[in-house]
């Protein structure tokens, strides 16, 4: 999978080297092209990112705190194994704060802000699922999320969301081939994006919970189907 392939804010010349590790970085652990218990070796990272050692070890610290990597004293640096219970837990978690992001940018987003989650909805509802790739369809996922984390103007909430969304989405892209209703999932952003451009804290909140609660069971069929 080419490198930078879910990165949807900012302009890769506007980032620093580090910065641009950690993105490429993540994004080859998300979609699993670095597999889970798979070594990372700094040096080869480098050469492969075409970047310094020292961004690659700074990038590494952030991913560790992403809970993505593992550093083991006198063996190594790991991807971080995917279990079935951390469903549950990362299921937990979101299910408490996803409803706060989607009710708090109900109620305080800007008209600029309000806005683009209007331009995101055209593009969710323009999206074709059958033709796109798993990289489109991610990135899409991921403007849809982090447009309504954004919106909802807590920095601290968006920056725990961001990570805890990310791995969910690791865990989506070990089932995804098997999901039998992508396109379900696909299109009940829009419902999703419609209460918060429109103010309704509560439905926000609502869909929110039922979005998270969904992408739960249908990972959880897809997993135990396998």
């Amino acid at each position: 999978m080419a490198f930078g392939t879910l990165a949807i804010a900012g302009e890769d010349t506007r980032k620093s080297l580090a910065d641009l590790a950690y993105e490429r970085l993540r994004d080859r652990l998300l979609m699993l092209d670095i597999k889970p218990g798979d070594l990372l070796n700094d040096d080869q990272l480098a050469k492969d990112l075409e970047i310094g050692r020292t961004p690659v070890r700074e990038a590494l610290k952030r991913l560790e705190l992403d809970r993505l990597v593992i550093t083991y004293p006198r063996r190594g640096t790991f991807a971080t194994r995917v279990e079935v219970t951390d469903l549950a837990f990362i299921s937990e978690i979101r299910a408490q704060l996803e409803p706060l992001a989607a009710a708090r940018a109900a109620r305080v987003a800007s008209p600029a802000t309000r806005q683009h989650l209007r331009d995101v909805m055209q593009a969710v509802e323009a999206f074709d699922v059958s033709a796109a790739s798993v990289v489109e369809t991610l990135r899409l996922d991921a403007s849809v999320h982090q447009g309504i984390y954004a919106a909802a103007a807590n920095p601290h909430l968006e920056d725990v969301l961001i990570r805890y969304d990310n791995l969910a989405t690791r865990i989506w892209c070990m089932v995804l081939d098997r999901l039998p209703n992508l396109e379900h999932h696909v299109r009940e952003h829009l419902d999703l994006l419609r209460a918060v451009i429109d103010g309704d804290e509560e439905k926000a909140a609502e869909l929110a919970r039922v979005h998270v609660s969904g992408f739960e069971q249908a990972v959880r069929q897809a997993l135990f189907a396998a």
